[in-house]
């Protein structure tokens, strides 16, 4: 049998049909276009897991299940109870799309449906206890304990994005202040880059500025791996997990990056002196850990 994993953003829907082992046989986007009402966007993901199916060959009978991962906080009934991105307060998704699909349909968290595919199909595979870190205009996050996604009564466990890591500090965009992602997001770098004078446009330009021997984007560059340090430390002494991966763009930066972030939280670790560490790598699965993610939902 085979599964049709779904990634719902707010420009795109992105789906793809996986197979029995978590590789995908078809995949396929859509544009979102917002403004839509959540009955519509159930709609576009019914004819977007059609034809997705129609790519790969495959007829809708043999697949078991379809999971979406959206923005948001979603709860164990299926419902989006909060996404600003697409509009949603309180939306039957699971329902919505399993009344048009005729399937039994879950529904999780994007970053959750990240971490997921990660753990089953790529840096993580084969660990039990693995976090995945998103690096983008936020940063988004998800935590998997013993083998098992960690949500939290709100079902918005790893949102780690918004753990403080200075005390009264920035502005986020969540209203509090001090975010780990008003620090070390990809927008933050840019932020502090344009701050001191840098024109670039994307964190890419920043890295690059730097391994060019720019003084200035150097220095930026380490404050910002110093930031990103803090709150990668503060994972490891939360959770001891077997695995920590970076994605998002800034991931490509690969040893550039790790190694002095490795560097700085083999220092600060509380577990500094144990036989055991946790591991410290780039994601590898990119667009694609959303999709097989969100296939492995329910499992």
């Amino acid at each position: 049998m085979y599964r049709i994993g779904v990634d719902l953003g707010g420009t795109n829907i992105a789906a793809g049909v996986v197979d029995e082992e978590n590789k995908i046989v078809a995949k396929m986007s859509i544009p979102t276009d917002l403004p839509k009402s959540a009955d519509e966007i159930a709609r576009s993901i019914a004819k977007l897991a059609e034809l997705v199916c129609e790519k790969a060959d495959v007829d809708m009978m043999e697949v078991s299940m379809i999971g979406i991962g959206t923005p948001g906080a979603v709860n164990d009934e299926g419902v989006v109870e909060n996404d600003a991105n697409l509009g949603f307060v309180n939306i039957p998704l699971r329902g919505l799309v399993a009344g048009k699909t005729g399937k039994v349909v879950y529904v999780g968290n994007d970053a959750n449906c990240a971490a997921l595919g990660e753990q089953v199909a790529g840096a993580g595979k084969g660990t039990d206890n693995f976090i995945a870190v998103t690096l983008g205009t936020g940063i988004g996050g998800g935590v998997i304990v013993d083998g098992k996604l960690l949500t939290g009564i709100n079902f918005a466990a790893g949102e780690i994005g918004h753990m403080c890591i200075e005390l009264d500090g920035r502005a986020c965009n969540c209203g509090n202040k001090g975010c780990f992602e008003a620090y070390a997001s990809a927008s933050a770098l840019i932020r502090d880059a344009r701050g001191v004078g840098l024109e670039v446009s994307g964190a890419r330009d920043v890295f690059e500025a730097a391994q060019n021997g720019n003084s200035l984007a150097e220095k930026v560059v380490k404050n910002y791996i110093s930031y990103l340090a803090v709150g990668i430390t503060n994972l490891v002494n939360i959770f001891q997990p077997d695995m920590i991966c970076i994605g998002g763009g800034i991931a490509a930066q690969g040893e550039y990056l790790l190694e002095p972030l490795r560097d700085i939280v083999a220092k600060n670790r509380y577990t500094k002196y144990s036989s055991k560490q946790t591991d410290i790598c780039a994601a590898v699965l990119g667009n694609d850990a959303g999709i097989i993610g969100a296939a492995n939902l329910g499992e």
